[in-house]
């Protein structure tokens, strides 16, 4: 069986979920494909909710900046339904001579890209987040920083986008891609249905690479696993996003009171029978621990759920947002290296621009495919 459509897009993260609403909204006949049971089953809701331009690679750092000053403030409002925006800032917290190095390093980069972000004392931290222990001794500030909830605003670019028509059809894993006379035209599920379109988007984390290497292609992806924790609802503290220099934690206090913490403690566990994530005792106490050593106000504070899940990585820390030489007709978005929530919407609206041949709002050459070529 066969089925034509103008564009298809394979993931059904925040990333395909935008990029599937901003083309509707223009016009186009789209299909969205996701391989699990529901929508924004991956990464794309159950990260920390940072929508933050602090501490990106330069290289993708315009996207960010782009999305935060013309996409997020109204959000809400264009999805008409509350993605729990806050910009109240974001501290990137330092409690060595080290950590502020490598914070200062990050600072610098982030300024020579106009960003509004600086250094500052711990006691000008704690006079913006009082709750800070003395053990801070700096950090880095950027005010337009904030945060969202992830899985409200992943499955309201959906409800959105089936609203204007869009196709959505969960279960329906790709396993490959076809090309029909040098371009690529068809995608091939597991149970043999062919989906033909105009355009493909394939925006479906590390299984991207998998379908990539049925046309040969490769985008140099790995997984990594990381475990998130939320905790009960306490009384209003602070807003801010969060982060350290030793990315020893992230997070921040939601709409509802709770705190949604993320941590890689090296203690994350897998099933050795089929690398199913697993939750650890030892990972969510590790987490604790360090943030009690930044928050100490937090240490009688109950967990109530943990997580834990595969973070799609690319090699070089940043992205792929491209189409290819070797594949007309192909748009690739991977490889997000776990920041791809904050920049989600704004990459979504890029890549309906790729799709319909439009000049894109951001420069995405420094994100293109070919950047992992050899040199000859």
């Amino acid at each position: 069986m066969t089925k034509g459509d103008e564009i298809l897009i394979i993931g059904g993260g925040i990333i395909g979920g935008a990029a599937a609403y901003y083309l509707a909204k223009q016009g186009c006949s789209v299909t969205l494909l996701e391989k699990s049971s529901y929508f924004g089953n991956g990464g794309s809701s159950r990260n920390g909710g940072g929508v933050r331009q602090s501490g990106r690679d330069p290289r993708e750092l315009p996207i960010a900046m782009w999305g935060i000053q013309t996409i997020w403030p109204t959000l809400s409002d264009e999805l008409e339904f509350d993605c729990e925006y806050y910009q109240e800032g974001n501290l990137r917290l330092g409690k060595t001579e080290a950590h502020l190095k490598t914070l200062q390093g990050l600072t610098d980069k982030a300024m020579a890209c106009g960003l509004d972000v600086r250094m500052i004392s711990g006691d000008d931290a704690r006079a913006i987040c009082p709750y800070l222990s003395e053990e801070v001794i700096g950090a880095s500030w950027c005010p337009t920083d904030g945060h969202a909830n992830p899985m409200a605003t992943t499955l309201a670019f959906f409800r959105k986008a089936r609203q204007l028509g869009v196709h959505c059809i969960s279960g329906e894993e790709i396993v490959s891609l076809k090309k029909i006379r040098g371009v690529v035209r068809q995608a091939i599920a597991a149970d043999g249905t062919v989906y033909e379109a105009d355009k493909i988007i394939l925006a479906a984390g590390f299984a991207s690479r998998l379908i990539l290497g049925t046309i040969g292609l490769d985008v140099p992806l790995y997984t990594l696993l990381e475990e998130a924790i939320v905790t009960e609802a306490q009384p209003p503290m602070f807003y801010q996003m969060l982060g350290t220099a030793a990315a020893d934690f992230y997070g921040h206090q939601t709409k509802h009171g709770s705190f949604v913490f993320g941590a890689h403690s090296g203690y994350e566990m897998t099933n050795l029978d089929n690398g199913t994530p697993i939750n650890s005792s030892l990972a969510a106490s590790a987490c604790c621990r360090g943030i009690m050593g930044y928050f100490p106000a937090l240490k009688d504070t109950k967990i109530v759920r943990s997580w834990a899940g595969w973070i799609d990585m690319c090699s070089d820390g940043v992205p792929v947002i491209s189409e290819t030489e070797e594949a007309p007709g192909l748009i690739i978005a991977c490889g997000f290296t776990g920041h791809g929530f904050g920049i989600g919407p704004a990459v979504g609206k890029l890549l309906s621009q790729m799709a319909l041949g439009q000049e894109t709002s951001v420069d995405l050459s420094p994100l293109r495919y070919d950047r992992f070529r050899p040199v000859v």
